[in-house]
Parts: structure tokens; C-alpha cells; sequence
């Protein structure tokens, strides 16, 4: 166990000689990576639950809670604390072991709504429960007092490669995803971060994707790999679809960057079959988020997931692992 070797060096050259090998030696090497870290037949069950809904001032192009976007997305305020809690303790009946919260915010706010995350957080973790946010940008004091009310994870993804960045958001800067980053880490919080493929990027994009989540030291603990899913309203509505193969490449070679690393096979799942979805799980993900909403977008029911877990021989984590 732990024998493969964590680098944070890797090249773009590098990485993009992994990720264009022939398939079945590029998931040989997944699969050696996973096995040297991860259990190859169990999958961490994740439920993501939107706390704060629509009216984001950011455009990501991307995303129905956009207020730049008519998407049939309603504004909605904050959850009260035991509404979400109830949906922790129902995710947790349905064999999650990790509990998102999500706001539709670009800056995470001070005062009477932020204390009311750290209540969740804390419920949320006296429940037995990993617990994740991604509430946008926070100062160190708010990293703190996440840290300090047992904050598992946050979540801030970097979404594509620095260079395609500007075609898909101009409302905040590449930097300052990186510098959000930075603050989480050092308020000892795990760092859940990854990337969205099927914007109209080239795979030059997704491997500098790759390379950015691959240098920062150490590698997010937590790496969502995330297919786009097309909206009405916002601007990437008719975008290609893109093959799952690439979905499953752009896995697998996480998976050989990031040994240690949990590879979330995230949003996109609903348009793939379940061949594409096992080839994701041979490639090394071992993470899904269950549940048949994420945040606003659907997801596979849990009947359906845990069917196609019994057909694979795979299994959901219990947290006495």
C-alpha cells in the first residue's frame, strides 16, 4: 500500500502523454495508482444540497443559479438550520457518509447567515457526518471559524485551465479561486477541487486542468471530475455533447496524478450509461454524489445507483471503514 509515488512537478507534456495512451494501459495505471491508496470495490456516497438557491451575481456560463440567466431558477433565502439537517439525517439514511451544502453566493457574507452555515456545519458533524461547503470566496477569519466548527472540506473548483478560464466567467479571477484555496488550506480544512468538462474547452484545456489541481501541494484531498449539463438560459445551453471516453480519460489520469486523492465522478452522470459510469469506476473514481437533485440540475435516483453498484459487485463506504 502507498508504494506509488505523489509528485507535484508533472508537465503538460507529461500529463498529456498519460492522458493519451491507449485505454486499456492508461487504466492499467489507474487502476494501480487507485489500488495502492483506495479499496477498488467501494464508492464514497456524497449528497449535495443546495442551502441558498439562484440570484448569484456571477456568470458563470455554465450555471441556472446565475442571475445574468433566465433560467427558471427561483431565488430562494437560506435554509433554517434544521431543514437542512433533516436532509443530512436523510442522506445519511440513504448511505451517504458526506454531506454538501452549497450557496449561491460569490462572496460568503458575515453576520446572521454565516454563523447559521457554522450551526449547520456543526449538526452536520455531530450527526457522524463528513461535512463539505462551497459558499464562494471567504476571507481567513471565515476559514477559521469553518475550521473551528469541523468543517470537513471546502469546496471551490478552478472549472477549466487558466488560459480558457475567461470564456466561461469574467465576474472573478483565476487568481482568486487560487487564492481562496490557499486560505483553506491554511485554516487546516481539506480542499475539494476539480473541474467541468464539455464547456467548448480543447483537451489542452482540461490537461492544464489537470496540471493546476496536480501542483498545488499537497493534491486536493477531494478532485469532483464533472460533466457539463446543458441548461436553458445560459449560454452554454447548446453546447456539444462530449464523449464519455474523454469523461473516463480525464478520470483515469487524475486518478495516476493524484493517487491519494478521492476522484468524484460528479455531475453528468444522468446522461451516461451505465457501462460509461463502470468504466469511470475501473479508471479510478471512488466517490458519487447520490440523491436525484444536484443542487438545481437532476442526478440518478439512489434505486438506480445502488442497482447498478449490485451489478458491478461494488459497494457504498460505511464510515467504520
Amino acid at each position: 500500500m502507498n508504494s506509488v509515488e505523489l509528485r507535484y512537478d508533472r508537465t503538460v507534456e507529461e500529463i498529456e502523454s498519460i492522458y493519451t495512451l491507449a485505454l486499456p494501459e492508461l487504466i492499467f495505471q489507474a487502476q494501480t495508482a487507485h489500488r495502492a491508496y483506495h479499496r477498488a470495490e467501494e464508492v464514497q456516497g456524497c449528497k449535495l444540497l443546495s442551502i441558498k438557491t439562484g440570484g448569484c451575481p456571477e456568470d458563470c456560463a455554465y450555471c441556472p443559479q446565475s442571475a445574468h440567466y433566465k433560467t427558471g431558477v427561483a431565488r430562494e433565502a437560506l435554509m433554517a438550520v434544521e431543514e437542512t439537517l433533516d436532509a443530512a439525517r436523510r442522506a445519511k439514511e440513504e448511505g451517504a457518509t458526506r454531506f454538501c451544502m452549497g450557496a449561491a453566493w460569490r462572496d460568503v457574507p458575515q453576520g446572521e447567515e454565516f454563523l447559521r452555515v457554522l450551526e449547520m456545519v456543526r449538526g452536520v458533524r455531530a450527526l457522524g457526518l463528513e461535512a463539505c461547503c462551497t459558499l464562494g470566496m471567504l476571507n481567513d477569519d471565515q476559514a477559521e471559524a469553518l475550521s473551528e466548527a469541523g468543517l470537513t472540506a471546502y469546496n471551490h473548483n478552478l472549472d477549466t485551465s487558466p488560459e480558457f478560464y475567461g470564456e466561461i466567467i469574467t465576474t472573478r479571477a483565476y487568481r482568486e479561486r487560487l487564492d481562496t484555496l490557499a486560505r483553506v488550506r491554511r485554516a487546516g480544512i481539506t480542499v475539494c477541487c476539480g473541474g467541468i468538462i464539455g464547456m467548448g474547452e480543447s483537451r489542452r484545456d482540461r490537461i492544464r486542468l489537470l496540471q493546476q489541481l496536480a501542483s498545488q501541494r499537497p493534491h486536493p484531498e477531494s478532485v469532483p471530475v464533472n460533466m457539463l449539463v446543458r441548461v436553458a438560459g445560459t449560454p452554454l445551453a447548446d453546447e456539444s455533447s462530449v464523449d464519455p471516453i474523454e469523461m473516463v480519460r480525464m478520470i483515469a489520469t487524475a486518478r495516476v496524478l493524484m493517487p491519494a486523492s478521492m476522484v468524484r465522478l460528479s455531475a453528468g452522470r444522468l446522461s451516461m450509461t451505465d457501462e460509461a459510469q463502470a468504466l469511470c469506476f475501473l479508471a479510478g473514481a471512488n466517490s458519487i454524489f447520490i440523491g436525484d437533485r444536484l443542487l438545481t440540475t437532476p442526478n440518478p435516483d439512489q434505486h438506480h445507483d445502488r442497482s447498478l453498484l449490485d451489478k458491478l459487485g461494488m459497494r457504498l463506504m460505511t464510515d467504520d471503514k
